[in-house]
This record gives C-alpha cells, structure tokens and sequence, in this order.
C-alpha cells in the first residue's frame, strides 16, 4: 500500500518517516477534540428538544412512505457517514490477510462470536438484576436489545482512528473493517433477532432486513461501485489524493447533524431520566473493557504484531454506533428505551476508547517484549 493510501487510511492526519519509525501522532483539528464536539453536539440537541419541541416530534415522524419506520433525516445523515467510509474499503486487499490470518481471525471471533452475546449477558445481569429496584421490567427489555443492537454492529469509521492513534498497520486495518462489513451483512439481523428474542422483545424481521439494506447494503455496494469505477476511469492515485478527501468535511458534518438529532429525539429522556443513563453506561463499559482485553489477550497470546493486535481490540470493543441508533430508531421509535440505549453508547464511546488506546500504548513495550519471548 502506497504512502498517500496510508495516510488517506488513517483519516488524513499524518504522513510517516521513511525509516521505520512513526513521527509523534497528531490527529487533525477535528479528531482532536472529537469528544469536545459530542459535548456540543448533546447541549445543542437536548436544547432543541426542549425548546422547539413541535419541529422535533415533525422531524421523528417523517418516514420513507407509511408504515417503513425508517426515519428520512436519520437515514439521509447515516448514508452521508457511510457512503465515504464504504468508499475506502478496497475488497481486492483481503487476499492479502492469507499470509497473516491469525489477527483477523481472532477480531471475528470476538465481534461475532462473543460480543454480543456478552452484551446480552451483562445486560442480563444490571438490568434484569442488579438494577431492578430502579428499572421496570418491560423497560429493562427494551434497554437490552438497544444494547444488543448497538454491540452487534462492529465499528467502521472511528476504527481507523483508533488504529492511527496506537500506531496500528493501516492496511490490515482496512482488510479487518472490510471483512466485518461483508459478515454484517448476512450476520446482523439474524444476531439482532435471536438475542432480542432470548430477551422476550418481539424484533419485526421485515423492519429490521429493511434496515440492513438501507442502512449496510445500499451504501456498501454503492461505495463499492463508485469506487470500482473510478480506480479504473481516472486512476489508484487520484482517487485517494482527489476523490476521498473531499468527502471528509461531508463525513464530519453528517456526523455532528446526526447527534444533534439524535440528541434532539432523546432530549425528554435525557433530562428526565438522567439516573437511567447512568445505568446504562455501567454495562456498555464492562463491555468494552472485558471485550478489548479478551480480543488483546487473544492476540498476545497467539503471538500477532502490536500493530494488528491493538486495532483487533479496538474493534473488538467499539461500536457502529451510527447504524446502531438508525436501527433503534427504526424498530422502536425515537424517543423509546432502546435508543436511549444506543445514545449512550454514543456518549461513552470516545473517551472510553481513547482510554483503550492509552492501555494499548502503555502495554507495548511489554507486549512486543513477551510476544517475542514466547515459545
């Protein structure tokens, strides 16, 4: 991979050295002060919630035709997002992980395997349990499957931050989002269905596939065509130094909208039920602490590079919180316990992650120095 994808690749925030070494990470304005703009965005939202609550509930009800439950300004913002991020998948590099196939293996393990079903069971425990005396029952269902939905949708974008930020490999990187995107597919829904129904919360299938094509297919192959025909009419080049970064303030803008209106459509909930919030974000960040240090252990134990196995547990814990919120909303409404749910995830997820991201730092020197070790 050549020096201008790599960059492209890691959000267009730092070229490297010509020797080995990585320069001092530095993300761009935006990344910088990323968990700065949720803040915003969350203030911003929950006052147009509260003071132009006649625009709001008009903007939560527009569907695409009656009866779809797929929200327009939602969806419109989530395929801005998405669109650009299905653009930088380069399907023709998953040959290349046959040489190196322990890393990826072990982030598909974790992703599909044992995240959302450890969501599901730590939603089990301090919803259904712990926190009873606090959360009615039919609320605590709700609440779960928001939760499943939010951990069975691996995260996308924000992973090639996280990977730039612990000096990951770019290339596999990609291969790893690529690879989750194509299994999202045909996993998603069916995950989403059995765990919500072992939660006794009726999932309607036919909302939920419309959902994955909306929200997964459309974009995905839209991206894929776009990208396919412009390799080959203008050129590899081109399109990563012309074509890809002018979709990055579109990207940003969609995404800072997107949690405005997410925060909007929760603004009642937010201020209202503050407490439940809270206890909401006790079990998201059990499960991004236990399932990054599984997917970390894994990978030392196996013995894969640092610069695969940190982007593997930063995947492993992190959420496509963007398509988690549209499908909550689609199935359950803008204002139900579910998006509550996926809304906190948005919440936590930044500065949780940027912690994963200081445990990984701190941690390489012993885990290139044990892995080498290793019989």
């Amino acid at each position: 991979m050549n020096k201008a994808k790599e960059e492209l690749i890691t959000s267009d925030v730092v070229s490297y050295k010509t020797d080995s070494s990585p320069i001092p990470k530095r993300l761009n304005f935006f990344e910088r002060y990323l968990s700065l703009w949720v803040l915003i965005c969350m203030v911003v939202g929950v006052a147009l919630g509260k003071l132009l609550p006649g625009v709001v509930d008009i903007l939560s009800q527009l569907e695409f035709g009656e009866g779809s439950q797929v929200n327009v300004p939602i969806a419109i913002l989530i395929w801005l997002m998405i669109y650009p991020m299905m653009l930088k998948i380069d399907f023709g590099s998953l040959a290349g992980v046959t040489k190196r196939p322990k890393g990826l293996l072990v982030t598909l393990f974790v992703n599909w395997l044992v995240k959302p079903f450890s969501m599901a069971f730590f939603a089990w425990v301090f919803l259904h349990h712990l926190f009873t005396a606090w959360i009615d029952l039919e609320t605590a269902q709700n609440y779960t499957a928001g939760l499943i939905i939010l951990a069975a949708a691996p995260c996308t974008a924000m992973v090639f931050v996280w990977s730039y930020l612990t000096e990951g490999d770019p290339a596999y990187t990609l291969v790893q989002v690529a690879v989750n995107d194509m299994i999202m597919l045909f996993a998603f829904a069916p995950v989403v269905m059995f765990l919500c129904g072992v939660a006794n919360v009726v999932v309607p299938s036919k909302v939920l596939i419309t959902s994955v094509v909306v929200f997964i297919v459309i974009p995905l192959a839209a991206g894929w065509f776009t990208r396919t025909s412009l390799v080959k009419a203008r050129g590899q080049t081109w399109f990563d130094q012309q074509f890809l970064p002018a979709f990055h303030p579109v990207t940003v803008m969609a995404l800072l909208a997107t949690l405005v209106l997410i925060f909007a459509f929760q603004a009642q909930n937010l201020t209202t039920q503050w407490f439940a919030v809270i206890l909401l974000a006790i079990p998201i960040l059990v499960q991004v602490y236990f399932n990054s240090s599984l997917t970390y252990f894994l990978m030392w134990m196996f013995r894969v590079p640092h610069n695969v196995a940190s982007p593997g547990a930063l995947i492993g814990a992190s959420n496509f919180f963007e398509l988690a919120v549209a499908v909550a909303i689609t199935l359950f409404g803008p204002g139900s316990p579910a998006a509550l749910a996926c809304v906190v995830g948005v919440l936590v997820e930044v500065p949780v992650m940027l912690s994963v991201c200081n445990i990984c730092n701190r941690s390489r020197p012993w885990y290139q120095r044990t892995v080498g070790m290793k019989a």
